[in-house]
């Protein structure tokens, strides 16, 4: 990046001029100075632009003002747009967005007599659909929350049970997390455009992110791919496209909206082929073409100089600027709630209140809709939270029995063993502040990858009293041999059985057990959930009822265990050390820098990604990349293990019941401390490191980002051993005074010798 930084002015599509410039003390997705920013200057008249120009050129050229703390004296000499422009980026902080959707609607619990009740499951496994039923959302009429087979749900919903107007409060994406996935959907455009992909598919890639999650289709429009599709992918059948009707039928997208869209992304997709394609003259005159890179390290460096002349272009700063303005105009089109807004003007919270339900539906719908003829309006993929506020109770009155509700529901968990390795931090976080874990599962095909690996996370945490199981499609289980509703359900329970046994081994016998005693009285079958309630057998009623009853027993408090544990340390290094070991070596593996069978080794750009983001404090994950799930789960299920057998016991308890009441706060206190313990030493402490892996390039760049990655993750977790190192044992003392903390706070005792 250049020493000197410098703005000029510019017309987009905003009313007058503009001036962009490189930010000298904000930081772009890469981690490096100079963030391309543009800013309205609110006036028409060339010669203001130029003068306004020229006093932001003043602070550009003097790093005498490259502080907040000269704000004051800036807005005594410039004028106010271009102080805002230089200082409001500067004195930008990240905004906690659970605590504003808190300060609008408070999440009532166990004291206000409210259960809170988290609904986890496989993605299109029906959770979001039960919740329907579970709030009185009609499918046809209501459509909220939007349901798919894909990945619907990306942002967390709560919904709180209330009498009174209903009220949401919506919070977003930061302007920096949104920037970062446009540069990321334009940077895989281009690629697509450099490989020789037609239209269609350049679109495709600018259109949909790598993760599936933020999807700029939603927010610009669909590509019209009609005149291109290819002979392979020209079906006999017909499409068969969603009945029109319902509430997105009055705010559909007009053919006008539509066609402008079309035109804007074609647009955008000949800037992509245009911006591709000088890259791509950049590249071949120093390496050769793309086509001619032999080996794969020799490919790897090509695209790595290519990504790093995209990002340095001022075509792509612009093109990804005239996307999020675009975006950021899709708020102008809301006509009714509050939007506030940030120091650098970019939306941070919509809140709305309404005493009628369909008006406010209708309006929550633009943060949640994934309908397709609301595409290239609806904001769901800038969402980061939406909660909503009250009188949503299922429509029968026999279905009334639980009017005291905090509903959540996340992220799907996920289809395949890959995906679903280790649970998401953003759903195990969650744990500790729910009375009840409700996991969904398809009675199809039960108890797959995903259901395991939650109740896995769930029984070692300590939380194996708080999970239910509720299964879907039940009406769809068929077989010469599954005839009667009691052949099915036992079916069903059988493979509830052959999981828990399976998890016998990594939980340890005593938790195992309890997970299967707890599930035998919480496993709830539920078919037809697709119809509306009136169209929904009796039978399915009764097990709905049933399950409301349940949630809302989960607010009454229980009775502590009398009995706590007392240990000594004897045996717990040995569990830490297989811990760390269990952590190390697969990601070893993943990295590519030694062979573990049953593992593969992650292309390099997915590490990069995931390197991408630990540097810019962004997230401790990318996809199915979870290094500090992975991390926590393996130290808690040791330790888990571990705790199963104190040397004593303050009181014998009176049975396994007992027992596993005295011993789950401490794995519960245990396993929230590590999420601490992991957030800080994995990603805090490493910050620089993670941003040198980052930005490694040219050739072998893959293996010296996954050597340095090794090396964060080794000092996160240093290897235990007799001869460890310094930072070895400081690390087996943090853990150990985790363990110590979490026993004496549950009301055990903990004997250290001087040798821990």
């Amino acid at each position: 990046m250049e020493d000197s930084y410098s703005a000029t002015k510019t017309r987009s599509g905003r009313p007058g001029w503009s001036v962009i410039f490189r930010h000298p003390l904000r930081r772009d997705a890469r981690g490096k100075p100079g963030l391309k920013i543009r800013r309205g200057l609110n006036t028409t008249d060339d010669a203001q632009a130029d003068e306004l120009v020229g006093q932001l050129n003043v602070l550009l050229g003097d790093q005498s003002w490259w502080s907040a703390d000269r704000r004051g004296d800036a807005e005594r000499k410039l004028a106010p747009q271009i102080v805002s422009a230089f200082f409001d980026g500067i004195e930008a902080g990240r905004v906690d967005a659970a605590r504003l959707r808190d300060a609008r609607i408070p999440l009532p619990g166990s004291d206000d007599g409210y259960a809170r009740v988290l609904l986890v499951g496989t993605t299109g496994a029906g959770k979001t659909t039960l919740l329907r039923h579970l709030i009185g959302s009609s499918h046809e009429n209501d459509r909220f929350p939007s349901t798919s087979t894909a990945k619907t749900t990306i942002s967390d919903t709560e919904i709180v049970t209330a009498e009174g107007p209903f009220a949401a409060a919506v919070t977003f994406m930061s302007e920096f997390e949104v920037r970062a996935h446009i540069d990321e959907c334009i940077e895989a455009a281009c690629l697509a455009a450099t490989e020789g992909q037609p239209d269609a598919k350049v679109a495709t890639a600018l259109l949909t992110h790598r993760e599936q999650r933020f999807r700029l289709s939603y927010l610009l429009g669909e590509w019209d791919s009609d005149a291109e599709i290819d002979d392979d992918e020209d079906f006999s059948f017909d499409t068969v496209l969603p009945a029109a009707g319902g509430p997105e039928e009055d705010d559909s997208v007009t053919d006008t909206e539509r066609r402008s869209n079309s035109e804007r992304l074609e647009t955008y997709v000949s800037r992509v082929r245009a911006l591709a394609g000088e890259i791509n003259k950049q590249n071949a005159a120093d390496l050769g073409l793309l086509s001619d890179q032999k080996s794969p390290d020799d490919k790897a460096a090509w695209l790595e100089l290519y990504s790093d002349r995209l990002f340095d272009s001022e075509e792509f700063a612009r093109l990804a600027l005239d996307i999020r303005d675009e975006i950021e105009g899709r708020f102008d089109l809301l006509d009714e709630g509050s939007l506030e807004r940030s120091a650098t003007g970019w939306p941070i919270m919509w809140t709305f209140e309404s005493v009628d339900r369909d008006a406010f539906l209708r309006q929550v719908r633009w943060f949640s809709s994934n309908h397709f003829r609301q595409f290239g309006r609806l904001l769901t993929p800038l969402v980061d939270g939406i909660r909503v506020r009250g009188p949503l109770r299922p429509a029968p009155k026999e279905l009334h029995v639980a009017d005291k509700l905090v509903l959540l529901d996340g992220q799907g968990l996920g289809h395949t063993v890959e995906s679903v390795s280790s649970i998401s931090t953003r759903v195990t976080k969650r744990f500790a502040e729910v009375d009840l874990i409700v996991l969904v599962d398809s009675s199809q095909q039960p108890m797959q990858a995903a259901p395991l690996a939650l109740l896995r996370a769930a029984g070692s945490a300590g939380y194996a009293d708080k999970i239910a199981l509720a299964f879907s499609h039940f009406d769809q289980v068929k077989g010469d041999n599954l005839q009667t509703t009691g052949q099915k359900r036992a079916h069903v329970m059988a493979s509830v059985g052959n999981a828990v046994a399976g998890l016998r081994q990594l939980l340890g016998a005593p938790v195992a057990a309890a997970l299967e005693r707890r599930l035998e009285e919480r496993v709830f079958m539920f078919g037809a959930l697709d119809r509306e309630i009136g169209d929904i057998p009796g039978g399915v009623l009764k097990e709905m009822r049933r399950l409301l009853v349940l949630l809302q027993s989960a607010a009454e408090p229980e009775a502590p265990a009398e009995a706590a544990p007392i240990y000594a340390i004897g045996g717990l290094e040995l569990a830490l050390r297989d811990a760390v070991e269990s952590f190390l070596r697969p990601w070893e593996a993943r990295l590519g820098l030694i062979y573990r069978d049953g593992i593969r080794t992650e292309h390099w750009t997915r590490i990069k990604a995931l390197s991408r983001r630990f540097a810019n404090a962004w997230s401790d994950e990318y996809d199915n990349l979870r290094p500090a799930s992975d991390l926590i789960g393996r130290l808690q299920e040791e330790i888990s293990r571990w705790l199963d057998s104190p040397a004593g016991w303050t009181r014998v308890p009176t049975d396994e019941d007992e027992r596993m009441a005295a011993l789950n706060p401490v794995r519960s206190g245990v396993f929230n401390a590590l999420h601490e313990l992991v957030k800080a030493r994995l990603a805090d402490q490493h910050r620089s490191d993670w941003m040198n892996a980052y930005t490694y390039s040219g050739y072998g760049s893959g293996s010296r980002r996954a050597g340095e990655i090794r090396r964060i993750y080794e000092d996160t977790a240093p290897p235990i051993s007799s001869a460890m190192k310094p930072q070895a044992r400081a690390f087996l003392t943090e853990v150990v005074g985790i363990v110590k903390s979490a026993v004496e706070k549950s009301g055990g005792h903990f004997e250290v010798t001087k040798a821990a």
